[in-house]
């Protein structure tokens, strides 16, 4: 279980990584966390900064996780955070928000691409995300300490303006890229810190003083403890999520073949490198139903890993109905279809059991496993995130 900060201890409270800070019990916009954690942040919106003009004392970037037109992301194997900005309804120009988030984003990352001073200016960004708990409906957990960028990431990548449609009007958003420092704790002493205007004391983290020295990017990379995933990290977590799958399976639980194609459709969401050769049809198959390449190697110097993959439309875990799963049988098809040099592939609109999920990691079998949740994740981070938008896909493009 996450250390947990009641409301009242909160003024003194250091920032733990994946520490929660807990709001009031009333629930009133006055007991929000943040605005006690640091005080002058403020109390409302995903931008929360102290300290006037461009250069801040601290930034806060505060999260749902569950806007679903821009999905802000957090990869714990890598520490690369993605954050999307506050021009989010069509009528402004990029950097006309009324909480000025956009233009924080646009000083920090050209501190950042300085050439003659680079970082210098750039303020600690301190990463929040909505945690409700039983005794506060406001809570946060506190992800860490970020800086702009990401190693290997160029000046073009780590700040792109991208453009959206709503209701036939465009406009553009930012998508910044931060790294979560490998700083597992921001004292309450460097906090008094910033709050004065001083951020490089002996208090400072020193992976955030070599990142301002030299730009070294350290993260905290946080590998997973367990390889097995257990049914719910496989079941929906959210109403749309369960409601976009819930589409899926209706749309091909009568054609189930017709599945295969979307199959190998959303492997490809998750990757522009995945290459999709061919969808096999019947008995031909050799049971596999889409085979396929990952490019390794540079654009003019490719290298490639081959792949078969396995389409499987079961009953999702969805509406309290008890899901099918995969079992060991589907999975050691999979595995007897795979040659040398080869990785294999299972999609499915259900669960993989915790069996089979635990003899394919064990005798470390180069599976990848795609669950019911993964799905609907995959989908809604490439656009089609509502149900309407994911049917419009299944009738235009996957006809059953």
């Amino acid at each position: 279980m996450s250390q947990t900060f009641p409301f009242s201890r909160l003024p003194t409270a250091d920032l733990i990584v994946d520490a929660i800070y807990e709001s009031s019990t009333d629930g009133q916009l006055s007991g929000e966390p943040i605005s006690k954690l640091l005080p002058g942040s403020g109390n409302m919106g995903g931008f929360r900064v102290s300290g006037r003009g461009d250069r801040k004392n601290w930034v806060v970037l505060f999260t749902t996780g569950e806007d679903r037109d821009w999905p802000d992301s957090l990869d714990l194997n890598n520490g690369k955070f993605i954050y999307f900005g506050d021009n989010k309804t069509p009528g402004h120009e990029l950097h006309d928000t009324r909480a000025g988030g956009n233009r924080v984003l646009r000083y920090a990352f050209s501190c950042l691409h300085d050439q003659t001073a680079p970082r210098v200016g750039v303020a600690p960004f301190l990463i929040f995300k909505k945690h409700q708990t039983r005794n506060g409906a406001r809570s946060v957990q506190f992800k860490g300490l970020a800086v702009p960028g990401f190693p290997g990431m160029s000046a073009t990548e780590d700040l792109v303006a991208v453009w959206k449609s709503t209701n036939g009007q465009r406009f553009q958003n930012y998508r910044s890229t931060f790294t979560i420092l490998n700083v597992p704790v921001v004292s309450r002493a460097w906090i008094l810190d910033l709050a004065a205007g001083n951020p490089n004391t002996f208090n400072a983290p020193k992976t955030w003083q070599d990142w301002v020295a030299t730009g070294t990017y350290r993260p905290l990379v946080a590998e997973p403890t367990t390889v097995i995933r257990s049914v719910e990290q496989q079941t929906p977590d959210t109403q749309l999520k369960a409601s976009i799958l819930e589409c899926v399976w209706k749309h091909f639980k009568d054609t189930p073949i017709a599945f295969e194609a979307f199959a190998a459709r959303i492997y490809q969401m998750t990757d522009s490198r995945v290459i999709i050769d061919e969808i096999t049809r019947g008995t031909i198959d050799g049971g596999r139903d889409a085979i396929g390449r990952y490019l390794l190697g540079l654009a003019d110097d490719p290298v490639y890993a081959e792949f078969s993959l396995e389409a499987k439309c079961y009953r999702p875990p969805i509406n309290g109905l008890p899901p099918n799963t995969i079992g060991v049988k589907e999975v050691s098809r999979l595995i007897s279809r795979i040659r040398h040099r080869q990785f294999g592939v299972l999609v499915t609109t259900a669960l993989v059991s915790r069996q089979a999920y635990e003899e394919v990691r064990e005798d470390r079998h180069p599976i990848l496993f795609i669950s019911g949740r993964d799905i609907a994740e995959i989908l809604i981070s490439n656009g089609f995130n509502t149900v309407e938008r994911v049917e419009t896909l299944l009738v235009s493009e996957f006809k059953v």
